[in-house]
């Protein structure tokens, strides 16, 4: 029997370097390392129900379908729900981490409400693209 607590997806992401991925992704938003592998230089993270696999490019057995060329991930961006995406992204411009998009707050159609969420995108040191949102609520459909 599969545990509910564990996601059905979980992306594993290739990084140019696990050690300076993980101080981005643990340090700065407070993922932890579930489990890793060092000599395979692989981790698996998590913060509350956001899970993740990192592994280092060139060691073990990476599954790469074309050519690996910075920035990593375009056209994908990763949305992460935190408790407070304003709180998170302030703390991140003390540390001057530079986001790719500033904090906002974007009111989505979802059947016939709007959904309201408050949130910025940033890059991991490979360039994958990260964007953290908190609700802000839901309201009728504007017209």
């Amino acid at each position: 029997m599969t545990d509910t607590l564990d996601p059905a997806l979980v992306p594993e992401l290739l990084v140019t370097d696990l050690d300076r991925s993980l101080r981005f992704w643990c340090d700065l938003f407070g993922f932890d390392i579930r489990y890793s592998r060092p000599a395979e230089r692989f981790a698996y993270i998590a913060l509350g129900s956001a899970h993740l696999m990192l592994e280092q490019i060139g060691v073990g057995r990476n599954w790469v379908t074309g050519a690996l060329e910075a920035p990593l991930g375009r056209g994908i961006n990763f949305q992460i729900t935190v408790p407070d995406a304003g709180a998170l992204a302030e703390a991140l411009n003390r540390a001057d981490v530079e986001l790719f998009l500033e904090p906002e707050t974007r009111w989505y159609r979802v059947g016939d409400e709007d959904a309201g969420v408050r949130q910025f995108l940033v890059q991991d040191p490979d360039g994958y693209l990260v964007r953290f949102q908190s609700s802000v609520g839901r309201r009728p459909a504007s017209p």
